[in-house]
């Protein structure tokens, strides 16, 4: 009988190359299409000073896989790490049916990532340590980007206490002074409040904003690391 010849893609070297392929389709994939699930459930964060997800978005969505995160931005490597979900959905760190009892349902310690809101996403924003800051001076801007125009019925706006450590304590509602709160904001793009003053803190902080949607009981809890000169 005539030997019959296998197919070639039947042969090991060649099973490995298409697993090889298959992969570098995949990575491809992630990379260029990644960034765009976030904004097809489009909601909002603060994008100046960044929130720590938009940030680590920002600078390492088109190369997450660059190791060189690891020393040049340590913090986002480990979000990264722990679920790129929380990047790809920066704009999605929200908790629904609060009924404004904020502390309540958000315990202390888990203040940056809602209570672990969406099953633990974003639970890397919790883990102290130095997050990449914005310099700001005696008066600062903060802008929320609403790519979903839900409105805002308040934005709070809170400062850490001088003495609080980023690096070493996770953030709780004992370390926050409330330094603004917001009249409403007809649905739009982009909201401002301008002319914050950061009082005599100086050096490390974060701030920390609570932005009331107005077209459900649904609340954006955001930190942004920043250093005051």
């Amino acid at each position: 009988m005539p030997r019959v010849r296998p197919h070639p893609w039947a042969q090991p070297w060649a099973r490995r190359a298409l697993a090889l392929l298959l992969s570098l389709v995949t990575v491809c994939a992630i990379a260029l299409y990644g960034p765009m699930i976030g904004t097809a459930s489009a909601h909002g964060s603060v994008v100046d000073p960044a929130s720590r997800n938009y940030g680590c978005w920002l600078r390492w969505g088109s190369d997450f896989q660059n190791p060189a995160m690891q020393q040049q931005d340590p913090m986002c490597w480990q979000a990264w790490q722990d679920n790129t979900n929380a990047m790809w959905n920066w704009n999605g760190l929200y908790r629904d049916n609060v009924g404004g009892n904020h502390q309540a349902a958000i315990p202390n310690g888990q203040l940056c990532s809602a209570g672990r809101t969406q099953d633990g996403r974003y639970r890397s924003m919790d883990t102290p340590g130095p997050w990449t800051m914005a310099n700001l001076g005696g008066t600062f801007d903060i802008r929320l980007n609403d790519q979903a125009r839900h409105g805002a019925d308040y934005i709070r706006v809170y400062i850490t206490r001088q003495g609080y450590n980023a690096t070493t304590t996770p953030l709780g509602w004992n370390h926050l002074e409330l330094v603004r709160e917001t009249p409403r904001y007809a649905p739009g793009e982009t909201y401002m409040i301008n002319g914050i003053s950061k009082g005599s803190r100086t050096g490390r902080h974060v701030i920390y904003t609570i932005w009331k949607a107005s077209h459900m009981d649904q609340t954006y809890y955001i930190c942004s690391d920043v250093n005051f000169s």
